[in-house]
């Protein structure tokens, strides 16, 4: 009886590891598919924008960019709100899953804010004629920045026990804060940096064409994101079950 009643459980698994693949398969074809849509509507379907009239011809090549820059920043502080929001569950609940959360927010979020901070003096340099500047926006992001890497190092070099991801997740709500202060830079402040574009009040927004090929960067940088996301919470939630067992062989060997 107990081989009849295993077979069934061991086929269901194996079906549900099917599904799951093929789940996975497709999410990362629509995500290619979305990121060369992306492609497409940035270099060739939006229009050119000058929006430094000395230099129009060059605005409207490095104005491309904007198509990466803004999407890939959009990305990473949502990452960031997770990585928030799951520092709160745990410091809440004590859950190892909510640190798993946490720490997959923090990676995913250093990863495509890195890729903003790259992309932003690629476009400075042939429009400001400089690299980079101290200008608030630019500079809160940089300490936001170094604030999680400084988090992931905490997770990375300190020992891990009950106190690390209690300190970790406290810190991480500490954080966050920049981020809302960060998006509300150019708000606040005269800066070099552009005025927004989206959200910016009655002199702000976009083309439609333009708005198109910027969404649908933002698409797929979220479902790029997402996916990452979810790969790194899945090997962190193996490493903390990795974890225990080691834990619990070391006390059945005392």
């Amino acid at each position: 009886m107990a081989s009849t009643t295993s077979q069934p459980s061991h086929a269901q698994a194996q079906v549900d590891s099917k599904a799951r693949q093929t789940g996975w398969t497709a999410l990362i074809i629509l995500a290619l598919l979305l990121m060369e849509w992306a492609l497409v509507e940035a270099l060739k379907i939006a229009p050119p924008i000058s929006i430094v009239a000395k230099h129009p011809h060059k605005m409207a090549i490095y104005m491309r960019i904007f198509y990466v820059h803004v999407p890939a920043f959009m990305a990473g502080f949502t990452a960031f709100f997770v990585n928030f929001l799951a520092s709160a569950a745990y410091l809440w609940k004590r859950s190892l899953k909510s640190d798993a959360l946490a720490i997959a927010g923090a990676e995913v979020g250093v990863v495509f804010t890195s890729i903003g901070l790259i992309t932003g003096p690629i476009w400075a340099k042939p429009i400001w004629g400089i690299w980079w500047t101290w200008d608030p926006r630019l500079t809160l992001t940089l300490v936001l920045w170094v604030m999680y890497v400084s988090y992931l190092m905490l997770r990375q070099l300190t020992p891990t026990n009950e106190q690390q991801p209690r300190l970790a997740a406290a810190l991480a709500i500490f954080f966050f804060f920049d981020v809302p202060i960060d998006y509300m830079a150019i708000r606040w402040w005269r800066t070099q940096h552009p005025q927004p574009v989206l959200f910016g009040g009655a002199n702000s927004g976009l083309d439609p064409r333009m708005a198109t090929a910027l969404w649908c960067g933002v698409a797929a940088f979220l479902l790029l994101a997402g996916l990452l996301f979810r790969l790194r919470y899945r090997l962190e939630c193996d490493r903390q079950r990795i974890a225990v067992l080691r834990r619990e062989a070391a006390l059945r060997e005392t």
